[in-house]
């Protein structure tokens, strides 16, 4: 399934689950017009072909201590597969990255990254960050304010 077999059905559904996925299953087919069991096959069908890829709670950052978030852009010093694959691997198990992008242009890589302080921030940048395979140069920026998170995508 792709976003051409996508009917407007399976499009409402989709955009209903982005906005509330703890809605019941009878709630949710109320929403788009279905009665609950052709609603829930579609569901199910969304899940078994990867469109829906699971469920999530959305949390507070600064509820949960982290008053700080930074973009670290990264440019590599060696592109060899081997040196990417272990860079990709040892960054993904760092809890603090939120995301990482393989980018174009100057910079290889941009890390979304978050920590209590801007203290703990520089120590995840100096110490973790630096030390990952094939880092050459660093480049950091701080948010000053979240303007819009992603969230919700666009399906219809």
């Amino acid at each position: 399934m792709n976003s051409e077999t996508l009917d407007p059905t399976d499009r409402q559904l989709l955009d209903a689950l982005q906005r509330d996925a703890r809605q019941t299953i009878a709630e949710l087919a109320q929403t788009v017009s279905l009665s609950p069991s052709p609603c829930w096959r579609r569901v199910r069908q969304l899940e078994a072909s990867g469109v829906i890829e699971g469920y999530h709670a959305q949390l507070n950052r600064h509820q949960l201590g982290y008053g700080v978030t930074g973009f670290v852009h990264l440019q590599m010093d060696n592109h060899t597969p081997d040196i990417m694959a272990a860079f990709e691997r040892e960054v993904v198990a760092l809890p603090q990255v939120l995301s990482c992008h393989n980018l174009s242009g100057r910079y290889d890589y941009l890390i979304e990254a978050i920590a209590p302080d801007l203290e703990a921030f520089s120590l995840l940048v100096r110490v973790k960050i630096r030390s990952l395979p094939g880092v050459k140069e660093i480049a950091t920026s701080f948010s000053l304010k979240e303007v819009k998170r992603a969230g919700i995508l666009p399906v219809g």
